[in-house]
């Protein structure tokens, strides 16, 4: 156990000052000497971290539904998964920026807070749509899909932009790393109860063939997002009373009548240009990687179908549980990935130049994509071997090491007065990569 418990431990990367700072009126302020490692809350941040993207990964997972929705109208059916992405990312893109210029005055643990109410107000909604006008026109139902993956957006902007700055200033690797990790678990568990939901419930033909699935499971599963926000919020509220007298807390809350801390005078807005020419090659990783991600993995995943005979296939093999099943395996190397980093002799956080090449060598994936079973036309490697576990969770891994590695190591390169607003830097190119990569993901799905 020792052995293992070395292998996982890192050093502190935010040494603390021998002395103080000065703060606005030449004052000394007083560093703490240590910042010790709580598994609390790196539970708490895990948890932040899954509440972040469980949204998200829910949308992906949840295809098969969105599918049956929209099995009338031929044109939504084929692109309805590259416009959530597009609502989605530029959605995000547009609000990351205003969030990003106004770091100067942000209220980081506030934004984290309206992001979690916003994601249980949205997808309470969401649930309560497949039990109600179930036989609204596709049009109209795709109009309020875009409405509501729009509101998500906003909420995961504020999340991103709020934690990754939040986080900054508790000087510890090990939180951001928990981050990560809860954002692979978001992947991880959406597709395991999407496949569950499908396999629980007994099949049922339409009039045209096709595999139907009940609205009470799709209730069921949506509504577990709002759960997961509902749990956050309230862990979150916990960690910040656990916490009042950290001095990071101090500088980004405000008081009770609203009104800016006193002490938020002292912060300066960071330049974005001064942010890029530090964290050049991480941004530019992280931007790369999202952006083969998006343009590919979500529209590919959503076409693929198991090489096997459907009709005398087992029912995981279907397409209602195929396409969960392929996004499982994916966010299974994705979740693996970001754990990775945290192994001190596999990070590469020092080594970013090392990790924008990677990001660049992922392209190897698209092609590997089109030697499956794309829209049950054939495939070019018969083996759903193939397609799981070399496609599908090797490109998973390496996103996830990728972007874990990044996130984990921007704050080595920046001052400690630019650590969260280097936080927010990292998030914006984050967001860019994935608005990049959903709006080429039009021409991928055309190509499909």
């Amino acid at each position: 156990m020792d052995r293992l418990r070395k292998l996982f431990e890192r050093r502190d990367s935010y040494e603390p000052l021998e002395g103080g700072s000065e703060g606005p009126n030449g004052e000394q302020i007083p560093r703490p000497k240590e910042r010790r490692f709580s598994w609390i809350v790196y539970s708490v941040f895990l948890l932040l971290g899954v509440a972040m993207l469980w949204a998200w990964n829910m949308f992906l997972a949840a295809a098969p539904y969105f599918q049956r929705r929209f099995e009338s109208n031929d044109r939504l059916l084929h692109n309805f998964q590259s416009a959530e992405l597009s609502v989605s990312t530029v959605g995000s893109l547009g609000s990351m920026i205003i969030l990003t210029k106004m770091q100067a005055r942000a209220n980081y643990p506030k934004r984290i807070m309206v992001s979690l109410g916003l994601n249980i107000v949205t997808f309470t909604l969401l649930a309560m749509s497949t039990r109600l006008f179930l036989g609204v026109a596709p049009g109209v139902y795709c109009a309020f899909l875009m409405l509501v993956v729009f509101s998500a957006s906003l909420a995961t902007s504020l999340m991103q932009n709020g934690i990754f700055a939040y986080v900054s200033g508790f000087g510890r690797e090990e939180y951001n790393q928990g981050i990560m990790a809860g954002q692979g678990v978001a992947g991880v568990l959406p597709c395991i109860a999407q496949i569950v939901s499908v396999l629980s419930v007994p099949e049922r033909k339409s009039e045209v063939g096709a595999p139907q699935k009940s609205s009470t499971s799709a209730f069921a599963y949506f509504l577990t997002a709002t759960v997961i926000s509902a749990i956050s919020l309230v862990a979150f509220v916990l960690l910040r009373s656990r916490h009042p007298s950290k001095d990071r807390l101090k500088q980004t809350l405000e008081n009770d009548e609203g009104e800016q801390d006193p002490s938020l005078e002292g912060r300066k807005s960071i330049p974005l240009l001064r942010l890029f020419k530090k964290l050049f090659w991480l941004a530019a990783a992280v931007f790369l990687t999202f952006t083969v991600t998006m343009m590919t993995f979500p529209v590919f995943t959503q076409q693929i179908l198991s090489v096997r005979d459907p009709d005398s296939a087992p029912r995981l093999f279907g397409p209602a549980s195929f396409i969960p099943l392929g996004f499982l395996f994916w966010n299974i190397g994705d979740l693996i990935g970001r754990v990775l980093p945290a192994i001190s002799a596999l990070s590469l956080t020092s080594r970013p130049r090392i990790l924008f090449f990677l990001s660049v060598a992922r392209v190897v994936f698209i092609p590997m994509y089109l030697l499956c079973n794309l829209g049950g036309k054939g495939a070019a490697i018969k083996s759903d071997v193939f397609y799981l576990f070399v496609v599908q969770l090797f490109f998973g891994l390496t996103n996830g090491y990728v972007v874990g590695s990044c996130m984990m190591g921007f704050g080595e390169w920046v001052d400690e007065d630019e650590r969260e607003a280097a936080g927010g830097f990292m998030s914006l190119c984050l967001v860019a990569g994935l608005t990049a990569g959903s709006f080429l993901s039009f021409l991928v799905a055309g190509a499909g």
